[in-house]
């Protein structure tokens, strides 16, 4: 059986490709994906067994599909043309992964509204497969806003701050 992390960058690849439909079988497992405008529809299918003794025909019922996974657009948009209009400066995403906002869960966050940040001052921590990977503020300012919430899946080039630059 895939790992979720291991879903997640076959969703990222196939909404990077041009293709937009993917099938693949693993272990008993299907996983099929179909690009939509609005999104991506994931569907993930237990295997049918096959047994040795003839049975007769009967119909196949399958699993519910799983939900359309949908950002919201609108508000997307609405925060971006609010960095354009206030010209903060976004730290974004390198990477798929969880956010999180300390070291440790018993550890301080990083930052948090009103912090003043260097270039190279660490802002967070985004986990990808098993990796934590430490998030530089990129620009010498003050975090505004944090956009996401501690534990959050976050995607590859999706906001995570607004820094006003010095």
């Amino acid at each position: 059986m895939l790992k979720v992390q291991e879903i997640r960058e076959l969703i990222k690849l196939v909404d990077q490709s041009s293709i937009d439909e993917f099938s693949y079988e693993v272990e008993g497992s299907k996983i099929k994906m179909k690009k939509k405008s609005a999104g991506q529809q994931v569907i993930v299918e237990p295997a049918r067994v096959v047994t040795e003794t003839p049975a007769p025909i009967q119909p196949v019922q399958t699993a519910p599909a799983a939900p359309v996974v949908q950002v919201d657009e609108q508000k997307q948009t609405s925060k971006e043309e609010n960095v354009q209009e206030t010209n903060l400066h976004k730290i974004t995403s390198p990477m798929v992964g969880t956010f999180y906002q300390s070291p440790s869960p018993d550890a301080d966050v990083y930052v948090k509204p009103g912090s003043k940040v260097s270039k190279d001052s660490i802002v967070c921590i985004v986990e990808a497969m098993k990796l934590f990977n430490e998030i530089e503020a990129e620009v010498n300012g003050e975090i505004v806003e944090i956009l996401v919430k501690d534990g959050q899946l976050v995607e590859y080039g999706q906001p995570l701050f607004l820094v006003k630059p010095e």
